[in-house]
């Protein structure tokens, strides 16, 4: 790269960031896209890994990958921890490495993790839906409590095993709770000798007063009536006060609270942006809304500094909702605003938000969409559902793969990445509990020497033995 150009830090590697940097690509800056992961994750298709449809390959591929041709980007792997708006730095650390990068213009697009709208120990037994460490350790959890529930030894045990809770009626919670429904009372229902995986409980509960709040009171009764035809409880205007290990307490507007023992609970509901965004308000002066979301520009960019945008879930303007295509659109905006400042063009004018529409999956063949005015349910709305996630999903050979195990889904019921661990379950929890996180058990140069000294040690006796002709040979 050339150290002369203007250069740009991207944060993120999601749809804001990826797409913000690929259209950079023929314009005269050099690229550094900075990501706490390896890959660019098609966040909308986490649930099919959760439940066992698809892999984690094909909805995240990496991002060196996706990026390789494009000579002016470059990739660095590490958390943001810091960013300097007056020194221009941007601060990432790795396993206790740190990198400090600096920036001519920078387009933050860390995205936003899950909320628990302030008990984050719920975390501990309810997996949100926001990685794939989060997919694998749901498929984990809800294959495992089958394999359980059939090991269990009174009734009681097996209702707890079998009873799965998604908390939250959004577009992800609706979707997960259809395809363990499905999973549960198609895929499965042959495999085990003695429960009946149709006996399984789901229970979808928001506190909400319906399912699907943004698609309109219209299409929340359709998805609500449909996902009860398929066996999902749904329970609306109860918040959890309470979540263990062996279940959750329900509390309602009347005051009444209500205990479910359920060994799988999901978390779906509420999102919450960057700490990065608390970092950027305390320098800028700029609000935060209650989702830590901060206020920016019409342009995207901060007050008082227009070299840095602001884009996807961190980013507060107009009431724009957290889905992909603000994401996609603000990442392209803001480097095709990038671009013009270079080429010394005048501005594009404010971001303009697109709306392309909103759907949701509720199991094999039937969704609900909503385009414009347009409201569609049942299986036009699936194949709508089908077509665009197919489009945006990154690469022809994801797409195929996909496309691959659908057809093999949604013909046969069956499902190939059925496959998890032990350390799916229980590697997250295991690595909070560790001081200083995994860096804690990265070795130090120092043991990398000695390790080296005593491998180098072991290959030359190896080697002795075998040319003194000695193995095999007794020798006492």
């Amino acid at each position: 790269m050339d150290s002369k150009r203007h250069h740009v830090v991207v944060i993120g590697s999601g749809f804001g960031g990826l797409f913000g940097t690929k259209a950079l690509k023929g314009s005269d800056v050099d690229v550094t896209l900075v990501a706490k992961t390896t890959h660019h994750l098609f966040q909308p298709l986490l649930y099919q890994v959760a439940t066992g449809i698809l892999s984690q390959g094909e909805i995240a591929p990496p991002t060196r990958e996706v990026l390789a041709k494009q000579r002016n980007a470059r990739v660095i792997l590490g958390e943001v921890t810091e960013i300097d708006l007056a020194a221009k730095t941007v601060v990432s650390n790795i396993q206790g490495r740190q990198s400090v990068t600096s920036y001519d213009s920078l387009i933050v697009a860390a995205g936003a993790g899950q909320s628990y709208f302030g008990n984050d120990h719920f975390s501990e037994f309810a997996p949100g839906m926001k990685s794939i460490d989060d997919a694998l350790e749901l498929r984990g959890r809800i294959f495992g409590a089958f394999e359980l529930a059939e090991l269990a030894q009174t009734e009681a045990e097996i209702e707890r095993y079998l009873t799965f809770v998604v908390v939250g009626a959004g577009p992800t919670g609706v979707e997960m709770a259809g395809q363990i429904a499905e999973l549960a009372h198609k895929t499965l229902r042959r495999d085990f000798r003695r429960i009946n995986t149709r006996d399984a409980r789901v229970i979808m509960l928001d506190a909400a007063p319906q399912v699907l709040p943004p698609f309109g009171a219209k299409l929340g009764a359709v998805a609500q009536k449909s996902l009860e035809k398929r066996g999902v409880e749904v329970i609306l205007g109860g918040m959890v006060t309470d979540l263990d290990e062996r279940g959750l307490t329900v509390q309602f507007k009347d005051g009444s609270d209500r205990r479910i023992e359920a060994a799988t609970k999901v978390w779906a509901a509420g999102v919450q942006a960057n700490a990065l965004t608390q970092t950027l308000a305390d320098q800028t002066g700029a609000g935060l809304d209650r989702a830590g979301r901060i206020s920016v520009n019409p342009d995207l960019t901060l007050p008082g500094h227009p070299e840095v945008f602001v884009v996807g879930d961190m980013m507060a303007l107009d009431n724009l909702p957290g889905v992909a295509q603000v994401a996609i659109q603000g990442g392209k905006y803001a480097a095709k605003e990038i671009t013009r400042r270079v080429e010394e063009k005048p501005s594009q004018g404010p971001f303009k938000y697109f709306d392309k529409g909103s759907m949701a999956t509720i199991s094999r063949f039937s969704a609900v969409a909503l385009v414009g005015k347009v409201h569609l349910s049942g299986f036009l709305a699936w194949l709508m559902w089908l077509a665009v996630h197919l489009l945006y999903l990154t690469g022809f050979k994801n797409r195929f793969t996909a496309l691959m195990h659908w057809m093999v889904t949604f013909v046969s019921n069956d499902r190939q990445e059925r496959t998890a661990t032990v350390q799916q379950i229980y590697a997250r929890r295991a690595i909070k509990k560790l001081k200083g996180g995994t860096a804690s058990v990265a070795s130090s140069p120092v043991e990398w020497n000695s390790v080296r000294t005593r491998l180098e040690a072991q290959a030359l006796e190896e080697a002795r033995l075998t040319d003194a002709g000695e193995r095999g040979v007794h020798t006492g």
